[in-house]
């Protein structure tokens, strides 16, 4: 029999606040938080990632990520009530029913972590290069302000919203940062379309050495996997839906996991093809600073950027401020309340902050944490839960799709960690700091 309220277990692995998780969301709330979580600024640079992949290859890799990143998706939500009486309302939960107490942590932990706060470094990136765009357009008799204090005022909003209690809190939030997705996915790849081609637009791949041009290859890889976010957060969103045996939380949740994907391809493709059909090899790495007219559309796209990225930073970190305080009330004996959320959450932020002003490079910041972080935890660590907790026929067609996402999930991440690094090493070694 399932169960509605949290166990012992439940309690101490995680609270949102102080009496447990709270189960009172429908299951439309887990469509606008995935819709939050997974469609980000990495759609703004999927026509980019094309333009090292080319035609058929991109679109290949689209069409796979799509597909490979639904099915975990779906393993995930059936996982989170695999045994009767528990639910596993993390994924670091789910990880120690897989892999054990001891492994399970250390598998899990570090690679959701670099999920919700890679996605957070880049998200400050994002909301500050979008902010400066904005003003930029609005204002063109304005002093010009540098791009790292953009940054430092986008950073300064999340200062406040993170004293937010909880999920639930953040709801409203969320819901306005996924109509906003929606909404400058939309104007990017109809602006684009408007725009028309580019006078001698090219789709030959970019003229560069052979070595530097697969390092660019595969950081599209991981500008792809970035795109595909949210699994690392679903657990946390399926947490706060309400479970009966008669109606397990997993049907409103995947009903809502599917209203979710339908608007990510709405976004992701359109925004991918029409982009790259436009601008060619000469797209930027955010595809809405290559357009100008009507300025403003672009301006406002530029706004709605800026407002669903303060939903998404809130969506990644509320688990990370859960883990936080609870270390600091278990390990340091620091009381519950507003004094510990000060503190945390604060510190937390600045530190997004701070890398975030140290390294703005957006395209290269996507393509390694999407290869580091978010291949494992969206592509091929659901499918290693899978196969150890359900284990399905050896040579079954699920047992064969699962290894195929594994293998193919192991790819991407060794691929694109190494092309991000190298391609932030090559970046800093021209750029000038705070400027």
């Amino acid at each position: 029999m399932f169960s509605t309220s949290p166990s012992k277990e439940d309690q101490s692995i995680g609270k949102w606040n102080e009496g447990g998780p709270t189960r009172r969301a429908k299951w439309w709330y887990s469509t606008f938080h995935t819709v939050t979580a997974m469609i980000g600024a990495g759609v703004l640079s999927l026509p980019y990632a094309l333009a090292y992949l080319g035609w058929g290859p991109g679109i290949i890799a689209l069409v796979l990520s799509w597909s490979m990143t639904l099915n975990t998706m779906w393993q995930m939500i059936q996982l989170h009530e695999c045994v009767p009486g528990t639910r596993f309302d993390r994924y670091i939960d789910l990880g120690r029913h897989a892999f054990g107490p001891k492994l399970g942590p250390w598998i899990v932990l570090p690679q959701q972590l670099i999920v919700q706060v890679g996605c957070d470094i880049v998200y400050m990136v994002t909301g500050g290069k979008c902010l400066k765009k904005f003003m930029e357009m609005t204002c063109a008799s304005c002093t010009p302000i540098r791009q790292s204090y953009w940054i430092l005022i986008f950073g300064g909003f999340h200062f406040f919203l993170s004293q937010l209690p909880n999920f639930n809190s953040v709801a409203g939030v969320s819901l306005a940062a996924a109509v906003m997705s929606l909404s400058y996915s939309t104007i990017a790849w109809g602006g684009s379309l408007s725009h028309g081609q580019i006078d001698n637009v090219s789709y030959a791949y970019k003229s560069t050495s052979a070595a530097d041009y697969m390092f660019r290859v595969f950081n599209a890889l991981g500008e792809i996997s970035f795109a595909f976010a949210g699994h690392a957060v679903v657990l946390e969103i399926q947490a706060t839906i309400p479970s009966t045996p008669e109606k397990p939380s997993k049907i409103p949740m995947w009903k809502g996991a599917m209203g979710a994907y339908f608007v990510n391809a709405i976004c992701y493709f359109p925004v991918a093809l029409v982009g790259y059909w436009a601008f060619g090899q000469d797209v930027s790495d955010n595809v809405l600073m290559d357009l100008k007219r009507p300025s403003w559309l672009i301006a406002s796209a530029n706004l709605m950027v800026v407002v669903h990225v303060i939903g998404s930073y809130q969506v990644y970190a509320m688990p990370v401020f859960d883990m936080l305080e609870r270390m600091m009330m278990k390990r340091l004996n620091f009381p519950p309340g507003i004094a510990l959320r000060l503190l945390t959450r604060s510190t937390y932020v600045a530190f997004t902050l701070f890398v975030g002003v140290t390294f703005p490079f957006f395209g290269d910041l996507l393509g390694f944490f999407g290869g580091f972080g978010f291949a494992p935890t969206s592509y091929f660590l659901p499918c290693v839960m899978w196969l150890i907790i359900k284990k399905p026929k050896r040579f079954s067609t699920k047992w064969f799709i699962n290894w195929v996402c594994i293998f193919v999930g192991m790819f991407i991440m060794i691929a694109s960690t190494i092309g991000g690094l190298r391609n932030i090493v090559t970046d800093a070694s021209t750029y000038r700091f705070y400027t």
